[in-house]
């Protein structure tokens, strides 16, 4: 039986979603001892079994297992753009990307350099780092590696949604998005910390149409730091910044535990996380803004502001930041940076648990 997926029909904005950015893999060490790792110190760690991922993969998977993604483009075509090494996870990530329907025609496996990685490492007291490879497939994407894919916009380029994450240079993530621009496509980024003054230098944002940070992204924006009992002062900075720039932008920033916020059109809504037992954060995040991109596929609303909520069910969810929202919170319930069995199937289910229901505009794309 056909996995159950978002709905289309003849008024849904968007068909595709031609993304760049880091496709790799990684491992999680579980320390012993809280005393930080010496520089000469053998430490005895335990090998978890977390399956870590890199942003363009875990994004774009939502976004192909709520769509329904094939690479025929029916319902809907989804196109990563990226580089792999001729290696064990890069081969691997390729089986996993194409079995949720990618369209992987356009990784490109890369003989000289091994696939991004990460060793994640975690101290008792939930601290910790990562060793992440340098000189990887992801680091050699360029923009003349992102210029082929020119040809996709050709039909209906305004159908067409682009997104720019990170882990790639960034000098390929603006020519993706230049590319999009031409052909009036939605134009959708993410970007780190330490990207966030060089993007705002180069002009970057004035090329995006929804931009997805975390709370310490937009604080290395603002020069701000986010206080959750008082949130719209450090909200209404980054706004500031950002329409500046574009002035039709959205803005999604997440907030943890805290849930989301969104602005378009001078309004900022907010959607509380929902609760959920929590088993891994990591890549939540990353989720959330999958289901908005998916979300807003279909016609959803980025948001639907109304009064404000102490929980995810004080009234029904009717925009694509409260159905992100859910999907966020449900992920954390595996310790995995994808969580393996999340679909529209299951994260219906999981809002029945919780009593969330949903409003007749949202429900018609169920």
């Amino acid at each position: 039986m056909p996995q159950r997926c978002l709905r289309f029909n003849s008024h849904s904005p968007y068909r595709r979603l031609i993304g760049v950015g880091g496709i790799g893999a990684g491992i999680f060490f579980a320390l012993e001892g809280n005393h930080t790792l010496g520089r000469n110190e053998s430490r005895p760690a335990r090998l978890l079994d977390i399956r870590d991922y890199c942003k363009l993969h875990i994004i774009a998977h939502y976004v192909a297992v709520l769509l329904g993604a094939d690479p025929s483009g029916s319902p809907f075509h989804l196109v990563p753009i990226g580089k792999v090494g001729d290696d064990e996870p890069g081969h691997r990530m390729l089986k996993e990307m194409s079995g949720v329907g990618m369209d992987i025609g356009r990784v490109e496996i890369v003989r000289n350099r091994p696939t991004l990685f990460s060793v994640c490492f975690q101290y008792p007291s939930g601290e910790g780092g990562n060793l992440t490879t340098t000189q990887s497939a992801a680091s050699e994407l360029t923009a003349e590696n992102v210029a082929p894919a020119s040809p996709l916009f050709a039909v209906e380029g305004n159908r067409s949604m682009v997104l720019a994450a990170p882990e790639v240079s960034l000098e390929a993530r603006y020519h993706l998005l230049e590319l999009a621009t031409a052909s009036r496509a939605f134009r959708a980024a993410a970007l780190t910390s330490s990207e966030m003054v060089t993007a705002l230098r180069q002009g970057f944002f004035s090329l995006v149409d929804l931009l997805s940070i975390n709370e310490d992204e937009a604080g290395a924006l603002t020069g701000r730091v986010f206080d959750p009992a008082d949130p719209y002062p450090f909200l209404t900075a980054c706004s500031d910044v950002l329409i500046a720039c574009q002035p039709s932008m959205r803005i999604v920033v997440s907030a943890g535990k805290h849930g989301a916020f969104a602005f378009a059109k001078g309004l900022w809504d907010h959607c509380p996380a929902a609760p959920a037992s929590v088993v891994g954060t990591a890549g939540a995040g990353d989720a959330l803004l999958g289901a908005i991109l998916s979300g807003l596929a279909v016609g959803m609303p980025l948001i639907c502001p109304g009064s404000p909520r102490k929980s995810i069910n004080e009234r029904p969810l009717g925009s694509a930041l409260d159905f992100a929202v859910l999907l966020a919170s449900f992920t954390i319930t595996s310790p995995h940076t994808i969580h393996p069995h999340a679909n529209l199937e299951t994260l219906l289910q999981f809002a029945g648990e919780l009593g969330v229901s949903f409003s007749g505009a949202l429900s018609r794309h169920f």
